[in-house]
């Protein structure tokens, strides 16, 4: 087999338009979700929820949030371990849920876990009960009758109901059937996922390496084992090589198809946690753009800003935003923006928009520096 080497502008373009940040935009919410295949629903809020803002930074300021809430409360879209995804994929978990409650299939903290629960069972039990008989509940309206307390040196210490709960969830026993602000709120998950048929674990994996590569357009076979979504997708897609850059990738048929037709970028400003920007290795090998999220470093420690945004131009990254919703005032406060290159004056009027746009969304006043 010929594998194509791509130049670094293509391997950009295919990662843009996989990720519906050209200037097509897509149609709904659940188009956009389907595609993306997952929303990490952190309940940060600097500018606006997570999984709102990249909506936001897809659809524009049509977008209301209350679709989003529409679409998970009707289950076209679920909630699994804090990240949104279409109802149709859950099944592509419920194999490895399974295999939680086997501990002849447990390793590691794994194993702990299931003794934990199995120390617990009686809790695990009236849990069930009570969902059945009341749910949904929010984990604060389920007593605490753990008779072997949760020890961690994490923020999860002595939090028995809310572990439990986790724990539970991943052997697909509950799920997260909405949320009651920021609470999650929780029901027996025979009463949430569809019953669709479950595939073996094997099928189920290449299954979502097919459907990451979708989304990303372009991503590495292998990388780094990272907590949650990988950022790697196996032996799936076309392997090709990019200019300048080393490593196996792989990318989506689909875009390398359309790879050498006429790209039509536009400026988009990005969530921190975009999965466009989320693999910061990938970022800045087919970027060459520096980024991290600052928000967890000391105020004197950081370059860019707490939530600084990433300012996408066509198929490349030209600087940060750092940008406040300060909705006590009633504005989105432009802290400063860092440019990573120099901003000509259709750059600027593009972003401009944009920063006007998010403003209009979120129903702000916007206020720049020396206003």
């Amino acid at each position: 087999m010929t594998i194509r080497e791509l130049t670094r502008e293509h391997a950009r373009r295919i990662a843009v338009r996989a990720q519906l940040l050209d200037a097509n935009r897509p149609g709904g919410v659940i188009e956009t979700v389907q595609r993306l295949g997952v929303l990490q629903n952190d309940p940060t809020n600097a500018v606006a929820r997570n999984a709102d803002l990249v909506l936001w930074s897809r659809l524009g300021s049509a977008y209301e949030p209350d679709e989003l809430r529409d679409a998970l409360d009707g289950r076209a879209l679920i909630e699994l371990d804090l990240r949104i995804r279409p109802a149709e994929d859950i099944t592509l978990y419920r194999a490895e849920m399974a295999a939680r409650r086997d501990p002849a299939k447990l390793k590691g903290w794994q194993r702990g876990a299931h003794d934990w629960v199995m120390a617990n069972d009686a809790c695990r039990r009236d849990i069930l009960r009570r969902l059945g008989d009341e749910g949904p509940l929010v984990a604060g309206e389920i007593p605490d009758t753990c008779v072997r307390p949760w020890r961690s040196t994490g923020w999860t210490n002595d939090r028995n109901v809310n572990k439990m709960l986790d724990v539970m969830a991943a052997r697909g026993e509950v799920a997260t059937s909405g949320r009651r602000g920021n609470e999650r709120l929780w029901d027996l998950a025979e009463r949430v996922y569809p019953e669709d048929p479950v595939p073996s674990i094997a099928e189920a994996l290449r299954t979502r390496n097919e459907l990451r590569l979708r989304a990303l357009g372009i991503a590495p076979e292998q990388t780094t084992a990272v907590p949650g979504e990988p950022n790697h997708v196996g032996p799936t897609g076309l392997p090709v090589t990019v200019e300048g850059v080393g490593g196996k990738w792989r990318v989506d048929a689909e875009q390398l198809g359309v790879v050498d037709e006429p790209f039509e970028g536009r400026a988009a400003l990005l969530s921190p946690l975009d999965h466009l920007v989320f693999d910061r290795k990938r970022l800045a090998e087919l970027f060459d753009f520096e980024y991290v999220l600052e928000m967890y470093k000391p105020v004197a420690k950081r370059r860019w800003g707490y939530w600084a945004m990433p300012i996408l131009y066509g198929d490349d990254f030209v600087g940060k935003l750092d940008v406040t919703a300060d909705r006590k005032k009633g504005v989105l406060r432009v802290d400063a923006i860092h440019p990573d290159t120099e901003i000509t004056p259709p750059m600027e009027t593009a972003i401009n928009a944009e920063l006007a746009d998010l403003a209009e969304w979120l129903e702000l006043i916007l206020e720049r520096p020396g206003d």
